[in-house]
C-alpha cells in the first residue's frame, strides 16, 4: 500500500468497531504486514532451536544442570544489553535495529551448525552459541515491543497486539513440531545429525525474516534532544518504578514464570519420566503454544475491555495450577494438556502487561520501557531455566517443577496484597 494511503498513526479514526475489522484495518498495512511475517519466522527459528539445543545437549550429558545453564548462557548477555538496546531503539531506526539482532542470531545458528557438523561433543560450544542467541534477543525484543505502535493507528492497536500474539503464538505451535519432526527425519530418514538439519532449516528462515524486516520503512521515535546520559539511560527503569500498575504487571511476570517454569526441563521428562523421543518432546513444547494462540485468536475477536488487573491475576494463577499438574503428571497426553493449560493462563497475563505497558508510556521512551520490561520478562524465561536445571539437580525434576507451581500461587497471592492498584485495574489508559 502507498504511503499516501496509510492512516497517520496519531490518528483517531474509529472504524474498528468490531474485533474482525479491526485485526482487517491493522492488516492493511504493509509494514505491518511485513513486521509480523518477519517476527514470524524469526520466531519459528527461536522454537526449533530450543527443542533441537535441548535434545541435543541432554543425550550428550545426560545432566539437567546442563539444561540451566542452556537457559543461563542466554540470561547474562541479555541482562547486561537489554537496558542499552531500550536506549538504542529511541536513538536509532528500530527496523534496523531488529535487523541487526537477527544477524547476531544467525552467528548463534552458524556456530551450532559447526558443532554439529564437527562432531564435537564440548557442549561449551553450545553455551557460546546460545550467549549470542541472548544478546540478540536483547537487541531486537525492546525494538520490537516499541515499534508495533508505530505500525498501525492508535485505534486498531489493540486489535494488532492479539493479531501479532496470535501469529506468535502459531510459530510458537510449528515451531517445536517442526524442530522435532525435523530431528528425528534426519536421525531416522537422511542418516545425518538431526541437530544439524533443524539448524539449517533455521538458518534459512532467519534470512527470510532478515529480507521482510529490512523492507520496512524507518521507524524511530521523535529524535531525541538530549546527550546520552546515565540520567536517560535509566529513564525507563524510572518510568516503571514510579507507575505502580505497571510495575505489578511486569514484575509479577517476572517472579510467576521465575518459579513456574518448566519448559527447562521437558527433555529430561520426554526421556525419563514420559518415556517420548524427539517428537514427543515436539509435541510438548508446542502444548503451551496452542493454548496461548487459541487463547489469542479468542482476544483478538474479543478483546479484555474490563477487568483487566483481575484477568492477570486469574491468567497466572492457571499458569501456576497447571505447572503442578505437569510436574505430577504421568501420563504424556495429561502432561501435555497441563501445558496447554499453562499456555492459555500465560497468554491472559501477556496481553493484559503488553498493553498496559505500551499504552501507559509515551512514545519517546517507549524502547527503554519496553527494554525494562523485556528485562523481567528474559530474567522470568532464561533465569527460570537456570533455576529449574539446577533445583532438578538438587531434589529431582519431579519435585522441582511442583514446588516451582506452588511459589508461583504464593507470589500471586502476595502479589495480591502488595498491588491493590493492578487488583483493581478495571479499564486500560486511553494512551499517552
Amino acid at each position: 500500500m502507498s504511503q499516501s494511503t496509510e492512516p497517520d498513526i496519531g490518528s483517531t479514526d474509529r472504524t474498528s468497531d468490531t474485533p474482525n475489522s479491526g485485526v482487517r484495518a491493522a492488516l492493511a498495512h504493509r509494514d505491518f504486514r511485513r513486521y509480523t511475517l518477519g517476527r514470524f519466522f524469526a520466531t519459528l527459528v527461536w522454537q526449533m532451536l530450543g527443542v533441537a539445543v535441548g535434545w541435543q545437549v541432554y543425550s550428550i550429558t545426560r545432566d539437567p544442570l546442563d539444561l540451566g545453564l542452556v537457559g543461563l548462557a542466554q540470561f547474562l548477555p541479555f541482562f547486561a544489553l537489554v537496558l542499552p538496546a531500550g536506549q538504542l531503539a529511541d536513538r536509532r531506526d528500530r527496523r534496523l535495529v531488529i535487523v541487526a539482532a537477527y544477524l547476531v542470531e544467525t552467528l548463534c545458528v552458524l556456530t551450532l551448525i559447526w558443532f554439529s557438523w564437527s562432531g564435537s561433543k564440548d557442549v561449551r560450544w553450545v553455551f557460546l552459541a546460545m550467549a549470542l542467541f541472548g544478546a540478540g534477543r536483547a537487541m531486537w525484543m525492546p525494538a520490537s515491543q516499541a515499534m508495533v505502535v508505530n505500525l498501525v493507528p492508535t485505534s486498531v492497536f489493540p486489535a494488532a497486539v492479539a493479531f501479532n500474539s496470535t501469529l506468535f503464538e502459531v510459530a510458537v505451535i510449528t515451531g517445536p513440531a517442526v524442530g522435532g519432526i525435523l530431528y528425528a527425519f534426519g536421525e531416522s530418514r537422511l542418516q545425518m545429525s538431526g541437530a544439524l538439519l533443524v539448524y539449517c532449516t533455521g538458518f534459512v528462515l532467519l534470512v527470510i525474516a532478515i529480507t521482510l524486516i529490512a523492507g520496512i520503512r524507518p521507524r524511530r521515535a521523535a529524535t531525541p534532544t538530549d546527550p546520552v546520559s546515565w540520567r536517560e539511560f535509566t529513564l525507563g527503569l524510572r518510568f516503571v518504578f514510579q507507575r505502580r500498575t505497571v510495575l505489578g504487571a511486569i514484575s509479577l511476570d517476572l517472579f510467576a514464570v521465575l518459579f513456574g517454569g518448566a519448559t527447562a526441563l521437558l527433555p529430561m521428562f520426554a526421556a525419563d519420566i514420559l518415556h517420548v523421543g524427539p517428537e514427543g518432546l515436539g509435541i510438548l513444547r508446542t502444548a503451551p503454544g496452542v493454548g496461548a494462540a487459541l487463547t489469542a485468536v479468542w482476544l483478538a475477536r474479543r478483546p479484555i475491555s474490563r477487568h483487566a488487573g483481575a484477568w492477570m491475576f486469574g491468567g497466572v494463577a492457571v499458569f501456576g495450577l497447571a505447572t503442578i499438574v505437569f510436574g505430577l503428571s504421568t501420563s504424556f497426553w495429561l502432561s501435555a494438556f497441563a501445558l496447554f493449560c499453562l499456555g492459555a493462563g500465560d497468554m491472559v497475563s501477556v496481553f493484559v502487561r503488553h498493553l498496559l505497558v505500551q499504552l501507559e508510556t509515551p512514545d519517546a521512551i517507549r524502547g527503554r520501557v519496553s527494554a525494562v520490561s523485556a528485562m523481567f520478562i528474559g530474567a522470568s524465561n532464561e533465569l527460570g531455566e537456570f533455576e529449574s536445571g539446577l533445583t532438578a539437580s538438587w531434589w529431582g525434576p519431579v519435585r522441582a517443577v511442583t514446588l516451582g507451581g506452588i511459589a508461583c500461587l504464593v507470589v500471586v497471592a502476595g502479589y495480591l496484597k502488595l498491588f491493590p492498584e493492578l487488583r483493581r485495574l478495571d479499564r486500560f489508559p486511553e494512551g499517552p
